[in-house]
């Protein structure tokens, strides 16, 4: 199972457990936007180089978003999804008032 299967499974369990209605758990679910951009840059050697920059943000209901970018190689959207997702959770249990975004950019 990936980290978004994962995630997903959670908030679904925990939702069950604090008999939340399905529109909400439907809306903890999706993401508000998901934005994805590609560049190409020629490296030092001259070799064309691709990079995706991807960014995901969650809900914008409790305040301005928030999040980090990542930068490596072998992530992906999902695992974007379910760290902003994650983040999302931990904000409001802690009542910070920030919603999540996450992104990250990888070599194609």
């Amino acid at each position: 199972m990936n980290a978004l299967g994962a995630t997903n499974r959670n908030c679904k369990l925990a939702a069950r457990l604090l008999s939340l209605d399905s529109k909400i758990v439907k809306s903890f679910l999706i993401p508000f936007r998901e934005i994805k951009v590609e560049c190409t840059k020629p490296k030092d050697d001259g070799i064309l180089a691709s990079f995706v920059g991807f960014t995901l943000e969650r809900d914008n209901a409790r305040g301005p978003m928030k999040g980090g970018i990542r930068y490596h190689p072998e992530v992906d959207p999902d695992e974007v999804n379910a760290l902003a997702q994650l983040m999302t959770w931990k904000t409001s249990v802690g009542n910070v008032l920030y919603d999540e975004a996450k992104g990250v950019i990888y070599r194609m």
